[in-house]
């Protein structure tokens, strides 16, 4: 399927998230799929949690209907379709991310502890598991700011040529430039040969982006290496893009983990749109129909957070 999935919360829907992905399914030529789950209840007597459930059932058909509204409004000619299923939201979002390209959600800006403990947690478990790319919108995209631009995390890690492709497809469907941020934290031995490490992680940068540059002459790749913690330096860059593109899992992870603490950071703290891509075998999985080559992979290929 080529659909985008939205994840619709019965209590709090997210328009800025909703827009985000009516936009992108309309650029893509994709049906936008809009599924709401309902959580079990574990906290009430049988007789209330019935009452309960039926009246969150109707709030949901109530809040999808009022979503597929705002839809047709903002892109009359899209073609959507609605979902409520029973289960844990995060759960139900994940298993709909296998007929997925795209699935976006809200963020209803729990703590870094609430993500982790919460039931309602959404983003955190959903970004960590997902079969596709994850939108998390916890602020607009920056719209008004000329010329457009998409920005893309790379740091050497094993996830970057997916990354890299969804960031430079997306840079060519909304006409925009992506900047490429190698972030180099700074140095542990006060010894380090700092023009030596620059050099370095400038030429690994150029490797990373050279295969894509060929691929997408139409987009203007600007590669830069900043000195600082990447989920700030990362943060800061996000202040004026259409969205900020990052691989699930970065440097210093350990073994099982999906999610490296870049990305939990930005998952709380960037500007934009923030799109996590899982590690693929096929990066080109991720390009927009229309886009597609045969694969001219390196085996060796450079790779980001």
């Amino acid at each position: 399927m080529n659909d985008i999935l939205a994840g619709i919360d019965p209590l709090d829907l997210s328009v800025t998230a909703l827009a985000w992905a009516a936009d992108e399914a309309m650029r893509r030529g994709s049906r936008l799929r809009l599924l709401a789950a309902l959580p079990p209840v574990h906290d009430r007597l049988p007789y209330d949690a019935i009452a309960h459930t039926r009246a969150l059932r109707v709030r949901a058909r109530t809040v999808l209907s009022n979503a597929q509204d705002i839809v047709r409004k903002l892109q009359p000619s899209l073609s959507t379709v609605t979902e409520l299923v029973d289960g844990q939201p995060a759960a139900v979002l994940r298993d709909g991310t296998a007929d997925a390209v795209l699935v976006v959600v809200g963020s209803r800006g729990l703590s870094r502890v609430g993500e982790v403990l919460s039931e309602s947690s959404v983003s955190l478990p959903l970004t960590a598991r997902a079969d596709c790319p994850v939108v998390v919108v916890r602020a607009p995209a920056h719209i008004t700011t000329y010329p457009p631009s998409l920005v893309v995390g790379v740091d050497g890690s094993p996830s970057c040529q997916a990354a890299l492709a969804l960031a430079v497809a997306e840079a060519s469907l909304r006409r925009a430039h992506l900047r490429a941020i190698w972030v180099w934290p700074r140095p542990v031995l006060p010894h380090e040969n700092a023009a030596e490490g620059l050099t370095q992680r400038r030429r690994l940068l150029a490797q990373s982006v050279a295969e894509w540059s060929a691929r997408y002459p139409d987009v203007e790749i600007v590669q830069d290496v900043l000195r600082g913690h990447p989920v700030e330096q990362l943060r800061l860059a996000s202040r004026s893009a259409l969205a900020l593109v990052v691989g699930r899992r970065g440097r210093g992870g350990y073994t099982g983990m999906r999610l490296g603490s870049t990305v939990r950071g930005l998952l709380h703290h960037a500007e934009c749109p923030l799109i996590t891509v899982p590690p693929s075998p096929q990066p080109e999985l991720f390009e927009p129909p229309g886009r597609r080559e045969e694969p001219r992979f390196r085996t060796d290929g450079q790779v980001c957070i």
